[in-house]
C-alpha cells in the first residue's frame, strides 16, 4: 500500500472538518420561492373545494405548509377507496395536527364527475375530519398539477383505475418532499408525515431505559392475518363493531364460500349484477365501492381461511355476527 505524505494527510483532514461542519450546521433550508420547489415550480391554478371556494394551489395549498396530496376520483373501484380509508387512518393518529402544522389534500382526476358537491359527500362517507380538503378543477390544471408533484400517469385503456396509488408529501418551506404508497402501514405514515416532515421537531423521545429485547415478536407466518392487515383493516375490523365498512366476524358462518371468493375478487361485477347481499350492503354502508383488491388465488384463500378461524375462535354464530353488522338481504340467496 502507498503510503500518504504529509500534504495528503492534511487535504483529507480538511475535508474531513469541513464534512462534520456542514453535518453540525444541518442542511439549508430551500427557499419558498426558489425555482426548483417553491413559486418558481408549482403552478398557481385555481382550484374549487368541496365547499365551493375558490384556492390558488400555490399560494393557498402549498405556500408554508406541510402537506399530504393525493389523487383520486370517487367511483373509482379499485385502488381510491383504500387510499382515502388508509389515510383517514392517518389523520387519526396524527389528532389535531391536522389542519394545524399539516394539512391534507385529494384532487380529482376526474373533474367533470368529481363536482364540490360529490367530493363533499364522498369525504362525509370516509368520516373525514377538520383539515383535510377535497379539491377539483379544470382537466388540464390537475394534469399539470400531478405532473409537477410526480403523481401523473399516462391515459392507459388497459388500467382502468386511471393512476397509480401514491401520495406525495411534503414541506414546502424545507423543499422536503417524498412519494410513497398511499395504502402503505398507517403507523409509517402517520411518522414520516408527522415527524420527518419537520425534521423530527415532533419525534417523542427515545426511553433510555426501554428494553427491546422484551418486545413482543412479529408473527408474520400467518399470511391471512397479514392480508387483512395490509388490505382490509382499513375498512373492517374483526369482532370491534363497523368502520367504513362491517365487522367481519363471523362472516364466513353466514355467507357462502364460493360467494365470499367471487365478492372479494370482483366485487364491482358483484354489485353491477344487483346481487341482493351485495346491493344491502352497499346501501347500508353508504354507498362506498368495495376495491377491487386485485388478490391472487392464494391471498384470497389465506384471508378467508383466516376470518373462518377468528370467528371459531371467538365463537360466533350466524345470529351474533348479523348483530355486528353483517347485512342479510331479505330472502337474499348468495351466489354459489
Amino acid at each position: 500500500m502507498r503510503r500518504t505524505g504529509q500534504a495528503g494527510f492534511a487535504t483529507v483532514a480538511a475535508i474531513f472538518l469541513t464534512a462534520i461542519l456542514y453535518l453540525a450546521a444541518g442542511p439549508t433550508p430551500a427557499a419558498a420561492d426558489n425555482a426548483r420547489w417553491g413559486a418558481g415550480y408549482f403552478p398557481n391554478v385555481v382550484l374549487t373545494t368541496q365547499d365551493g371556494a375558490k384556492v390558488h394551489f400555490y399560494d393557498d395549498v402549498l405556500k408554508g405548509k406541510s402537506v399530504v396530496i393525493d389523487l383520486i376520483y370517487t367511483s373509482c373501484v379499485d385502488s381510491c377507496p383504500l387510499e382515502t380509508a388508509r389515510l383517514a387512518q392517518v389523520q387519526k393518529m396524527l389528532g389535531d395536527r391536522v389542519g394545524k402544522d399539516i394539512f391534507f389534500y385529494s384532487i380529482s382526476i376526474d373533474p367533470t364527475h368529481d363536482t364540490p358537491k360529490v367530493l363533499k359527500a364522498y369525504a362525509q362517507k370516509y368520516h373525514i375530519g377538520p383539515g383535510w380538503t377535497f379539491l377539483t378543477g379544470k382537466k388540464a390544471d390537475i394534469d399539470l398539477i400531478s405532473k409537477k408533484l410526480g403523481l401523473y400517469s399516462e391515459p392507459d385503456p388497459n388500467d382502468r383505475d386511471g393512476h397509480t396509488p401514491s401520495v406525495m408529501i411534503g414541506n414546502e418551506p424545507s423543499g422536503q418532499w417524498m412519494r410513497n404508497s398511499a395504502t402503505d402501514n398507517a403507523r409509517f405514515l402517520a411518522n414520516m408525515i408527522g415527524n420527518w416532515l419537520d425534521g423530527w421537531g415532533h419525534a417523542k423521545a427515545v426511553d433510555a431505559k426501554a428494553n427491546y429485547e422484551q418486545a413482543p415478536a412479529i408473527d408474520i407466518s400467518d399470511r391471512g392475518r397479514y392480508v387483512f392487515t395490509t388490505h382490509c383493516a382499513a375498512c373492517h375490523t374483526i369482532g370491534h363493531g363497523d368502520k367504513i365498512g362491517p365487522d367481519l366476524l363471523g362472516v364466513t358462518n353466514v355467507r357462502d364460500r364460493s360467494w365470499l371468493e367471487t365478492f372479494i375478487s370482483t366485487p364491482e361485477k358483484v354489485i353491477a349484477a344487483k346481487d341482493p347481499v351485495a346491493v344491502a350492503l352497499y346501501k347500508k354502508y353508504n354507498g362506498i365501492n368495495m376495491p377491487n383488491l386485485r388478490l391472487s388465488d392464494a391471498e384470497l384463500n389465506n384471508l378467508i381461511d383466516f376470518l373462518a378461524r377468528q370467528s371459531a375462535e371467538h365463537g360466533k354464530d350466524a345470529a351474533t355476527a348479523e348483530k355486528v353488522g353483517t347485512v342479510k338481504a331479505d330472502s337474499a340467496q348468495p351466489l354459489r
